[in-house]
């Protein structure tokens, strides 16, 4: 009976501890690192840094190194030939294999990338869907009435992933505002 008294009291410790440390344990989970790239990029761009924190999350869960099954480097998650482009078209010097595995160069091409999307696509929505499932699917959605351009039902998006995707992110999104907004 006292053993039993002692560990209900250990817990019910632990979990005034957790409840009053709950921001701090999310903090851990929804780390702001590279915060002096992501807040500079995302200015520059005119895009929330508290977005691009939840596709770094999703994407690489922060670990520079990261290498996708489909060849997708760094932070972001970038395929070498987007990069390229997006590198040529923001007059930025650019290396294969090289470049995107450093934090810096990879949030900046990812950002702008991103900052374009959501250009083309005229919501933030949208282009999350257009990042991790290319530009041409989300049109060819938007044009055969399978998504909606402004994004009001996202959740229709056919690629299972991809729906998955913009959902993680929106959800984390949300987090992050909570915790940093």
């Amino acid at each position: 009976m006292k053993k039993a008294l002692i560990l209900l009291m250990l817990i019910v410790i632990v979990l005034i501890a957790i409840i009053l440390n709950y921001n701090n344990i999310l903090k851990i989970i929804y780390k702001t690192s590279y915060s002096n790239y992501v807040e500079k990029y995302a200015k520059e761009y005119n895009v929330d840094p508290l977005l691009i924190y939840s596709i770094i999350k999703a994407e690489s869960n922060f670990d520079a190194g990261a290498v996708s099954n489909k060849g997708a480097c760094g932070l972001m998650q970038i395929m070498d030939n987007t990069a390229k482009e997006v590198a040529q078209n923001n007059v930025m010097e650019y290396e294969s294999g090289v470049t995107l595995y450093n934090a810096e160069k990879n949030i900046k091409i990812g950002v702008a990338y991103f900052a374009g999307l959501i250009k083309e696509f005229g919501n933030e929505r949208v282009a999350l869907a257009a990042y991790n499932a290319g530009s041409g699917n989300v049109t060819t959605w938007i044009k055969n009435g399978i998504i909606k351009s402004d994004g009001s039902d996202i959740e229709n998006v056919p690629f299972k992933e991809t729906n998955m995707y913009v959902r993680k992110i929106i959800k984390d999104y949300r987090v992050y505002q909570k915790l940093y907004g």
